[in-house]
């Protein structure tokens, strides 16, 4: 049986009187790839974020490994510590270059020697089409898209067991699409979990297996994508939403 990673119980999260979260489950496998869907202000992205704590639920448990993180006295740093994410906004070191950026985490937080990491890091900034050319240059003299790109490699990098993805291939082309969109299939291929917030259907179908689609902070529907029920509800979602791929939400 596959091990059960993270679960999420009836998980709330309200601003004032404004309930944006209502009462969402998700269970969560080791190796999944998990897609979130949804229409603009569903809360896909609050409850990403919700996950790794950025935001604090209003109720509800998110259990890892069985313990319930959101329980007084557990460690919030070692939870955090677990989950990578790359945000839409990047969040880069400007004063790093390209190749610094993706060290940067594996020496300080995971304590790798230098040269390891330099390695590590050349090989992940590779797979998604950030080749030496760029490793030199600092997060300003980059497009989004290619500021993006480093930012997945650098989760890559970390090694963490759950990697969160808010829109990774918002700004991407078609061709470097592809490449995160295999890189994250790899990842999970070596015994990853990832939670993915994307508007790609294309993405999704290269790399997700899970969907779970979520309207006006609601669970609408969850479904596999390995049989063609599932792959014809998604079909469905993005018809109704005047197409996809590479949109923001």
């Amino acid at each position: 049986m596959t091990e059960t990673i993270l679960e999420i119980k009836n998980l709330k999260k309200s601003y004032g009187k404004n309930e944006v979260l209502k009462d969402i489950s998700l269970s969560v496998k080791k190796g999944e790839v998990i897609s979130i869907i949804g229409s603009s202000g569903s809360g896909k992205s609050t409850f990403l974020r919700s996950i790794n704590l950025l935001e604090s639920p209003s109720g509800g448990e998110i259990l890892y490994h069985g313990d319930n993180v959101l329980e007084k006295g557990y460690d919030l740093t070692t939870y955090r510590e677990r989950l990578g994410m790359v945000f839409q906004s990047f969040n880069l070191f400007e004063n790093l270059n390209v190749l610094e950026n993706a060290i940067v985490a594996q020496t300080t937080v995971l304590k790798r020697d230098r040269k390891e990491a330099e390695s590590i890091a050349k090989a992940n900034l590779e797979k998604v089409g950030m080749g030496e050319q760029y490793w030199k240059a600092k997060p300003k003299q980059l497009s989004g898209g290619q500021k993006q790109r480093v930012a997945i490699a650098s989760a890559i990098a970390s090694e963490r067991p759950v990697i969160l993805f808010d829109e990774p291939t918002s700004g991407l082309d078609l061709f470097h699409m592809r490449q995160v969109a295999d890189s994250v299939k790899g990842l999970a291929d070596s015994g990853k979990t990832i939670v993915i917030v994307t508007h790609d259907p294309e993405f999704i179908l290269r790399c997700c297996n899970y969907v779970i689609h979520l309207e006006n902070g609601r669970l609408e529907e969850n479904y596999f994508l390995q049989d063609t029920e599932g792959r014809e509800r998604l079909f469905n979602f993005f018809m109704m939403e005047g197409g996809g791929g590479n949109q923001t939400v």
